[in-house]
């Protein structure tokens, strides 16, 4: 029997990949291993309902293909090191598996600053048991300070408000989630939030943390102390590359890919999908990116599957380079954001409809043209645009 085809991770991008491939013709043996217990499931949820009301595994579960019934899914193993010239990898449990092709789909980990002080009552929002824990915890009067003024932290706060705590964010940028945003949009967020009684420190981190055997306090760098019951740390991500170092590939930010998601360098047939794939997208000429939207797994698992397929039988790969627009979507209090494009690699943006401190609708360009737009309360208005911005492909 041929060695199996491997996919290092068991999320969203995984499961599209196997898709992808039985559909390409592979008809071989795919195993996938993945660090965490649970088959695939859908994470946007784990800020916003989950925390709110809880969600049940579940219902949170992608249903799995009849195409795919008979891949192999060995769940709670960890890949720790790999060797692509002998085409084995290593798990915790000391087993070395074999494989014929590699699927990297091993994702993004939690930021964590190396902050002193008590470490019990610090928590990240990155799994389902993660979202458990947190959720066991916010209720009226409990003070909630987060670390970090992006998107996940932002949503809990609107979510803990409504839950009745008390909230503080703390960040070094001068407005919330003013990477993809940009400052004035930013800024109306940030008068909704604090219209809702969230605290803002922005421009600010924290130095320590207080409190005796448990966080009960951070300290910030300006002098300030915070009184705090736990602590939320939303400061970004970290590509879960460990496992390939020492393999000659370019892992400075996630795993570069060529424009089929074929992994640049790689001495055997490898793609690379989801938050940790770098890669370029045809849609956007001369960019690179890695992309942690929920659209992006679909798309790069649809192509990366029909790449890996030809590249294991030695064929010429077919079809078009990888082309997606990412998009996202945030419910944070009354105001829904939805996004098309990149805006947070635009020059300049401009406001084209409304207000930003209600609802609005704003482009983002560079030398190009138009690369992104977001509307808040604007979805149906966005539709033009996404027709638009798909055709800068043609």
């Amino acid at each position: 029997m041929n060695d199996p085809v491997l996919v290092v991770g068991a999320g969203l991008s995984a499961l599209r990949t196997a898709e992808s491939m039985r559909k390409s013709g592979y008809g071989g043996p795919i195993r996938v291993i993945g660090e965490e217990e649970h088959p695939p499931y859908n994470r946007p949820p784990l800020s916003k309902q989950a925390l709110s009301g809880g969600i049940a595994l579940e219902e949170l579960a992608f249903p799995l293909r009849a195409s795919i019934s008979d891949v192999e899914w060995t769940l709670g193993v960890k890949v720790v090191s790999s060797d692509l010239r002998s085409r084995t990898l290593t798990t915790n449990d000391g087993a070395t598996a074999p494989f014929s092709g590699l699927v990297i789909a091993s994702g993004i980990r939690s930021r964590q600053l190396p902050i002193p002080g008590p470490q019990t009552g610090r928590i990240f929002l990155r799994t389902i048991e993660d979202a458990h824990h947190l959720r066991d915890r916010l209720s009226a009067g409990v003070r909630l300070l987060i670390l970090g003024s992006g998107f996940i932290g932002c949503e809990v706060a609107a979510t803990a408000r409504g839950l009745g705590c008390a909230v503080d964010i703390v960040s070094l940028d001068s407005e919330p989630m003013i990477r993809p945003l940009g400052a004035d949009l930013g800024a109306g967020m940030r008068e909704h939030h604090e219209q809702h009684g969230v605290r803002f420190h922005l421009g600010r981190t924290i130095t320590e943390f207080t409190g005796e055997g448990q966080v009960s306090g951070a300290l910030l760098d300006d002098g300030t102390h915070l009184e705090a019951d736990l602590v939320l740390e939303a400061v970004g991500s970290v590509a879960n590359t460990e496992w390939l170092e020492g393999n000659d590939l370019d892992l400075s930010n996630g795993v570069l890919t060529d424009g089929y998601l074929s992994v640049v360098n790689s001495p055997v047939p490898a793609v690379a999908v989801g938050d940790v794939a770098h890669h370029p997208n045809a849609l956007f000429p001369g960019e690179t990116m890695r992309i942690e939207h929920w659209n992006m797994p679909t798309d790069m698992g649809k192509r990366a599957g029909s790449t890996l397929a030809s590249l294991i039988a030695s064929e010429q790969l077919a079809g078009q380079p990888f082309a997606a627009l990412p998009s996202f979507w945030s419910d944070q209090y009354e105001q829904n954001l939805q996004s098309f494009g990149i805006p947070g690699a635009a020059t300049h943006s401009e406001i084209v409809e409304g207000s930003y401190h209600g609802d609005c609708i704003v482009e983002y360009h560079d030398s190009t043209g138009l690369i992104g737009v977001i509307g808040v309360n604007r979805t149906a208005e966005l539709l033009p645009y996404r027709k638009k911005l798909l055709a800068r492909h043609s």
